[in-house]
């Protein structure tokens, strides 16, 4: 395998809050299904995004997309991932780590959520 897809998220004490993850990765997975695709998190959570990506290493893996799964760039964005992606490509300087936009800065996803949120609401008049 030479290239994979982590979904990083921020993370919580609730193992439940994960299942909307768990689900985009099955979906993603199913139509990419010789490329890996993992969870990974920033907290409360494993795994942490630097053991996900020795993982992937370990397994081969030369090429990884990492797709924060986050609305808006706050601090975590701003701040702890590049600080995180220092160190990985540290550790692991054969990697080619492509970051991607946090999801909320994507348009097309945007257009998405509005279009429902209106559907929602219309569907509720």
């Amino acid at each position: 395998m030479s290239s994979a897809i982590v979904l990083f998220a921020h993370g919580a004490r609730d193992p439940e809050w994960a299942q909307p993850f768990e689900k985009m990765r099955g979906r993603i997975q199913e139509r990419l299904p010789d490329t890996p695709v993992v969870l990974a998190f920033l907290e409360l959570m494993e795994p942490t995004l630097s053991d996900a990506v020795s993982r992937l290493d370990e397994q081969g893996t030369r090429h990884v997309t990492l797709i924060p799964m986050f609305l808006a760039r706050g601090a975590h964005l701003k701040q702890d991932l590049p600080r995180l992606i220092g160190h990985i490509q540290a550790e692991h300087p054969a990697l080619t780590l492509h970051l991607s936009p946090a999801i909320g800065e994507v348009e097309t996803i945007l257009q998405q959520l509005s279009d429902w949120i209106c559907g929602e609401h219309q569907a509720h008049q």
